[in-house]
């Protein structure tokens, strides 16, 4: 009887977790100051509580199955962690950090490593996710998770972090949420909200993801003072825009993208839907393309320069219930007689020999060839088709203050 007790004794110590017997023993709301070291992971946390690094650096390792932390309380705070091994099914969806049905959490300073996915937030309310870096597993693309998933989250604040070579950042029915000042490179779809309303981004960084900004079905999203810069591949998008209601995108700066803003309009909508407003558009292939319609547009006070094609349009439909006015356009050449910086004529963009690669594709091996160069400017001295009003600036700003 001995023997076996010794026996189990020595297993239970070879399976036991010291972090989490400190976890289980500690009372809640508790702060538990880790020395640096590493220490195992998939742990749970399942009381308030608060486990901070006390000096050097803090690893909690994972044995590379399931998630490395498990959080099923309220009020957890996490800071100054490195946190790595998760594991690599996304059935299961392995995580760093899993958190579900808690509110008042905060993950602060950490660094989240060679994991699936980052942190993932399912009905996870008034919570702080700041200052924190958050990378994924080494693979391709598509076999990464998501470095933030938020489900049914709501009232959150996601600031000052970087994100890079992951998967996605996703939102689905998550309202209420603000993103200021984080860092998004190199990912797929840096922000793919879906279904999602009264969502804030302020101040963000895109550069190099394949699409930057991804918006389906959501209502009141607000897009301030973020640059979008440099989305990857000849397909790569700063903005892409679809089934939005009362969209605010000001103040941004989107260039060097071979589409800036992609926009999927919808015939039967009514109502304006989208104001794109002071933004500067700058250096892309195509600034705006519309897709289906180009209607419900207010666009206005923005700046578009250095572009290959200010505006496109793949459907033959005329442009409706649009508002544009007060933009500047460098290929604007129009008099300005009584000084008032508004040109005297109204400036109207056309799609000329252009059209034909917009309508077939296969032509598209010929853009922005010296070809189709000549042919353009012949069908704007001489139009031998019937050229498509795309949009009317009704009132340019020759000089961009």
């Amino acid at each position: 009887m001995r023997f076996i007790i010794l026996i189990l004794i020595f297993i239970s110590s070879a399976i036991s977790s010291p972090l989490q017997d400190a976890i289980n023993n500690a009372p809640a709301n508790s702060i538990l100051k880790l020395s640096s070291g590493t220490y195992k992971g998939n742990i749970v946390i399942d009381k308030p509580l608060t486990i901070v690094a006390k000096n050097g650096e803090v690893i909690i390792e994972g044995d590379g199955k399931k998630n490395v932390i498990t959080i099923t309380s309220s009020f957890v705070t996490l800071k100054n962690l490195t946190i790595t091994g998760s594991g690599n099914k996304k059935y299961t969806i392995d995580s760093a950090i899993s958190m579900n049905s808690v509110k008042k959490c905060e993950i602060n300073g950490c660094k989240l490593l060679d994991n699936l996915y980052g942190i993932d937030m399912a009905m996870v309310n008034n919570s702080l996710i700041v200052n924190n870096y958050i990378t994924s597993k080494e693979a391709d693309i598509e076999l990464r998770g998501n470095a933030l998933k938020l489900y049914y989250a709501n009232n959150n604040l996601i600031k000052n972090n970087i994100i890079e070579k992951s998967k996605d950042i996703t939102l689905n029915y998550s309202h209420n949420n603000t993103f200021k000042n984080n860092k998004f490179i190199y990912n797929r779809f840096a922000t793919h909200i879906s279904l999602s309303n009264n969502n804030t981004f302020i101040d963000n960084t895109y550069k190099y993801n394949s699409v930057s900004i991804l918006i389906m079905g959501a209502k009141n999203t607000t897009i301030t003072n973020n640059l979008i810069q440099s989305s990857k591949g000849a397909a790569g998008i700063g903005v892409v825009i679809n089934g939005v209601s009362n969209f605010k995108f000001e103040k941004n700066k989107v260039c060097f993208n071979a589409k800036g803003i992609y926009i999927d309009g919808k015939e039967k909508a009514k109502g304006m839907k989208r104001y794109i407003n002071y933004n500067e558009i700058s250096h892309n292939g195509e600034a705006i393309h519309f897709h289906a319609t180009v209607k419900d547009n207010t666009i206005t006070h923005n700046k578009f320069i250095g572009n290959i094609d200010d505006v496109v349009k793949d459907t033959e439909n005329s442009p409706t219930n649009n508002l544009v006015e007060y933009n500047y356009w460098d290929r604007y050449a129009g008099f300005d007689r009584n000084h008032d910086n508004i040109g005297d004529t109204t400036y109207e963009i056309y799609q000329y020999a252009d059209q034909l690669w917009q309508y077939n594709h296969k032509v598209k091996f010929f853009y922005a060839s010296p070809i189709m160069t000549l042919l353009n400017f012949m069908s704007n001295l001489a139009p031998f088709i019937e050229p498509n009003l795309i949009l009317e600036d009704k009132k340019p700003i020759l000089q961009s203050l």
